[in-house]
């Protein structure tokens, strides 16, 4: 009985651990490929996501029908395995890869990249939003999303591009409420989205960040 409690007292704890070393390895391995790539790799990535984001803001109907946008789920992804990217958050201690779409395989163990939004390379006129779990039992990343405050900060690793967003604003709306998430002529956001209240998950929290400098 005390084998069986210490095991059920222990689960999180590892299973986190766990998560944590293969995100972990996931980001070393994709910086490491990012590291053997050219200049006109770089250029020929960054040119077709430029190009993806033009699509998003030109369709007003993105956020409902992403089946409308072509050429989503190769844009960005150098190792075909659907990572575009990482981010890290020091204000709560996390360092997450970024995947293609929000399946519940990518949501457990990553940040999922919403599809119907802008690619996160940056620029006028563009808002992507990136997803995460949180409260899981096994795995800690967007748990301590609620912590964050305006002013404070994160990075977005995208190829050889490091964007910096300052949050300017913390929301929570209902799950139907996506035009929370539309783009604004001119600025370049970065939301980062989770469930809320804890457990509950009847909402969602929305802490969004807009361009500085690095």
């Amino acid at each position: 009985i005390f084998l069986v409690g210490l095991s059920v007292m222990l689960y999180p704890t590892l299973s986190d651990y766990v998560n944590q070393l293969h995100q972990s390895r996931a980001v070393a391995s994709y910086a490491q490929d990012v590291d053997t790539m050219t200049d006109a790799d770089y250029s020929a990535y960054f040119d077709a996501a430029d190009a993806f984001n033009a699509q998003v803001a030109a369709n007003e109907n993105a956020l409902y029908r992403p089946d409308q946008l072509t050429g989503y789920n190769d844009t960005l992804d150098i190792t075909g395995t659907g990572i575009m990217g990482y981010i890290t958050i020091s204000k709560i201690g996390v360092e997450l890869p970024i995947y293609h779409g929000t399946s519940d395989g990518v949501l457990q163990i990553a940040a999922g990249h919403l599809e119907g939004t802008s690619l996160p390379v940056g620029g006028e006129s563009t808002h992507a939003v990136l997803s995460a779990h949180r409260g899981l039992p096994t795995a800690k990343l967007f748990s301590d999303l609620d912590l964050m405050q305006v002013g404070d900060r994160f990075t977005i690793y995208t190829l050889n591009q490091a964007l910096t967003y300052q949050v300017d604003q913390i929301t929570v709306i209902l799950p139907e409420e996506i035009e929370a998430l539309a783009i604004e002529p001119g600025k370049d956001y970065v939301t980062l989205m989770t469930c809320t209240p804890y457990a509950v998950n009847t909402h969602r929290l929305l802490v969004r960040g807009v361009r500085v400098p690095d």
